[in-house]
Order: structure tokens, then sequence, then C-alpha cells
């Protein structure tokens, strides 16, 4: 059961008014609208279902979870570890910047509310947020499958926010699309758990291309 503290503190990490910078990143989507990938609302749910079945239940949601037993046995080692393997799973170079940055400023920002297992990450080369984002989940209480779920959520978000805003969508069409893929968050979670390690690694052509072409893009709204 997940206290109302610990839920609390789970709606306080996945706000999108946490100020680690995830509103300028758009994991390639921006490419993918500006190359006519996308350019509807199906079209905008497929793409991102995609990215929620073949990435984050294959590779960042499996890993954050070791992320979290390592946090509660305090074994750095195991941290560095899995922190080495999300960042390697990253097929660009914005990709692996976007991991970097917000888990160094969540990082930062856990140092002052009081996580001090944080400052080590501060400047981090292979900060992820997943790495960070376990440290909280695990000092404040949160259940490693509610905290799955709260980070799939968030990752969520963030690309409809960034597609009602590139397709461009109406804020209903955006709230539908969030709904629709939110019902497939607990079951692609629970998926995940039942991953073994041999079994982890997905890879989404369409995204680490758009993401590629991203990183040259003349005129863009986001980071990634």
């Amino acid at each position: 059961m997940v206290t109302d503290l610990a839920l609390l503190r789970l709606l306080q990490l996945v706000s999108p008014g946490l100020p680690i910078g995830m509103y300028s990143y758009s994991q390639g989507l921006e490419r993918a609208v500006e190359d006519g990938w996308v350019s509807n609302a199906e079209a905008a749910r497929a793409w991102i279902g995609g990215i929620l079945q073949t990435g984050m239940t294959l590779v960042d949601v499996p890993i954050l979870l070791r992320l979290y037993a390592a946090w509660q046995r305090d074994d750095s080692a195991a941290v560095g570890e899995w922190s080495q393997t999300l960042t390697a799973c990253r097929e660009t170079a914005e990709l692996r910047a976007e991991d970097r940055q917000t888990g160094q400023a969540l990082a930062r920002l856990l140092v002052n509310l009081a996580v001090p297992d944080a400052q080590a990450w501060l400047r981090h080369p292979e900060a992820t947020l997943a790495t960070a984002y376990s440290l909280a989940a695990v000092r404040w209480g949160i259940e490693p499958r509610a905290a799955a779920i709260g980070y799939v959520w968030g990752w969520l978000e963030n690309q409809v926010l960034c597609a009602v805003k590139l397709v461009p969508l109406g804020q209903v069409a955006g709230q539908q699309l969030l709904q629709a893929l939110a019902a497939q968050i607990p079951a692609q979670v629970d998926r995940a758990l039942l991953l073994a390690d041999a079994e982890l690694g997905g890879s989404a052509f369409g995204l680490a291309l758009a993401s590629s072409r991203h990183e040259n893009q003349y005129s863009r709204l986001f980071r990634s």
C-alpha cells in the first residue's frame, strides 16, 4: 500500500512543475513531426505507444527497478553499473545528453530536499533521470511498482504535451490521447517487472533515426 505521504512525494516527483527541464525535450518527436511521420492524433498515439512498448517497457522501467533495488541495498557499484547500462542504451548524443542533464538536475534538487546521497551525481557523466528518480523513490518510501508507474506517467505526460504543441493537437485531443495511452501503463509495468536481466533491451529504430536527424535540424523548439 502507498502511504499518503509517499503518494504525495510521488506526485511531486512526476509533476511537470518539477524544475529539471523536462519540458525542453521531445525525444525525437519534433523531428518526426517535421518529417511528416506524425501528423495527427492517431499517428501520435502510434508513435508514443510504440516507444512505450519497445523502449520504456524493455529498457527504462526494468533498469529503473534494478536501480531501486540497488539503492535499497546501498550498493553503489550496482547503481553505477545500471546507470552505465541505461546510458549505453541511448542511441544518440541528444538522448544521452537529455538523460545526463535531467539526471543531474534532479540530483541537484534532491540535495536541496535533504537527500544527501544525490550529491555524488551532481556532475556525474553517467547520471540518468532514472538514477536520481529511483533514489528519491527509495528514500521517500515509494514502493517500486508505484514508482515505476509514476515514472512512465511522467514520461507519457511530457510526450503528449510535446505532441499538443508540435502536431499540433487541441487540448481535448491531447487529454484523450493521454487517457488512452495511460491505460496501458499498469500492464506494461507488470510486464517489465517479470523481465530477467538477459531479457532487457529494445530498440525503436524510428526514434533513433528521428533523434539523430533532430541533432542537425535547423530550426527547433526542443533540445531533443
